[in-house]
């Protein structure tokens, strides 16, 4: 069998989505629709924005079909009437009920953002960072009823760097599992996949962010708030208060600090950035970014805003 006779619908939403979906184009698989979340408002000016694989999609000629809910019967029947061989599911933002899990012949294939049976859920690419870990990668799964507990087919891994955010992360396994999604696809058109059960007392949860979650306790140790903040990037952002204003943090690095000092307080003032107390160590500061400005190094923030050493960065 080959890609061009697996007639497939892909689902998917966001940029992460979009490598998937050009993978199965460019393995000349005939993807008869495309189906992706509704346009939303974006912007100081709320315009209706299409999801960047809507976008892609409608570039390819491919159709695109957006129901708010895919449990809507016409969603199902739509799908009925297409039916496809395959659904490629990426980040598509809703769950497929069992009905639909059921309408392909190959079944539904998941590309997921870590190596699955760590961090099933919303967030695996921040949650991996928030936890310190050294290593992710993508996890193609047969999906079943479960959140992330199908199957595992291919996994792929890839180092994170001690520096790298949740944003320089999330490009590099976008591109992974198009990878990972095409070597799946190959195994599936020679008869060689061979599913693997997951280990469920293995498993842990990824759930889906909230701003909240980004407020810095400077009691934490050095090493515990530069994860944070670097797994918090580009959002919801890592924050303290200073003056009594919310201000967001950004490319942190936890440095040798032989004074004690309140968590919190600066230790040191420099055009590299703000050195903090932690609950242990310190953290150097190199960007910062006040609500409705932009992110600026903080060389060039102090020009405008002077702090002194002793100044405290407040939760």
């Amino acid at each position: 069998m080959e890609p061009g006779d697996v007639r497939t619908v892909f689902m998917g939403t966001p940029e992460f989505a979009v490598p998937a979906l050009r993978t199965l184009v460019e393995l000349g698989m005939p993807v008869a629709a495309v189906f992706t979340q509704p346009d939303r408002p974006k912007g100081r000016g709320q315009v209706l924005m299409p999801p960047p694989v809507k976008a892609l999609a409608e570039e390819l000629a491919i159709p695109v079909i957006q129901p708010a809910r895919l449990r809507q019967p016409e969603a199902v029947a739509e799908l009925e009437r297409i039916a496809p061989d395959l659904i490629v599911v990426a980040a598509y933002g809703q769950i497929l009920p069992k009905n639909v899990l059921e309408i392909p012949r190959f079944g539904c294939i998941n590309v997921h953002a870590s190596l699955l049976p760590r961090y099933r859920g919303a967030s695996p690419i921040n949650k991996a960072i928030l936890e310190g870990e050294t290593e992710t990668g993508i996890t193609t799964m047969l999906m079943d009823a479960g959140l992330d507990t199908g199957a595992m087919l291919v996994r792929r891994a890839i180092p994170i760097g001690f520096e790298e955010t949740a944003g320089e992360l999330h490009d590099r396994l976008a591109r992974l599992g198009g990878e990972a999604l095409a070597e799946t696809i190959r195994l599936l058109c020679r008869g060689e996949l061979r599913p693997e059960p997951q280990n469920d007392a293995e498993s842990s949860y990824a759930p889906l962010l909230k701003k909240e979650d980004g407020l810095i306790d400077w009691h934490e140790t050095a090493r515990r708030i530069h994860n944070q903040v670097r797994g918090l990037d580009p959002w919801p952002g890592a924050y303290s208060h200073l003056r009594g204003t919310p201000v967001k943090l950004y490319r942190t690095l936890p440095v040798a600090e032989d004074r004690d000092g309140q968590p919190g307080m600066i230790a040191a003032v420099s055009e590299e950035g703000l050195t903090v107390f932690c609950g242990s160590g310190a953290l150097l500061v190199r960007e910062v970014q006040l609500p409705g400005r932009k992110r600026l190094p903080v060389a060039e923030f102090l020009r405008g805003h002077p702090l002194t050493v002793g100044e405290l960065l407040e939760s």
